[in-house]
């Protein structure tokens, strides 16, 4: 991997709000590998940019517009998070607001 792309990973780490542990699990990385990498970053001997492209891989989201349920409609909603969370429910707008 190189170096830009492990300064990226930093970069959204500091971004993401986890820790370092949750990090590197969402991310697929090895925990000590990325460790390694933020207490260099620390240092100053691995150099995080201020703006990079998106890494191979990285989850993309893009905004959807369900239809407006009918009144006799019993479906449930069911949304998988990539940590295997499972959210369900009826209600589209309490679904979103919830996830």
């Amino acid at each position: 991997m190189s170096v830009a792309q492990r300064a990226d990973y930093v970069r959204a780490y500091r971004e993401s709000g986890l820790n370092q542990m949750a990090f590197a699990k969402r991310e697929g990385l090895r925990y000590s590998t990325f460790a390694h990498w933020v207490q260099k970053a620390a240092k100053g001997e691995l150099r995080v940019s201020a703006v990079s492209s998106p890494r191979e891989g990285a989850m993309q989201f893009a905004q959807v517009q369900l239809p407006a349920p009918a009144a006799t409609t019993t479906a449930s909603l069911e949304v998988r998070l990539a940590d295997g969370v499972v959210v369900r429910g009826d209600d589209v707008q309490k679904l979103t607001a919830l996830v």
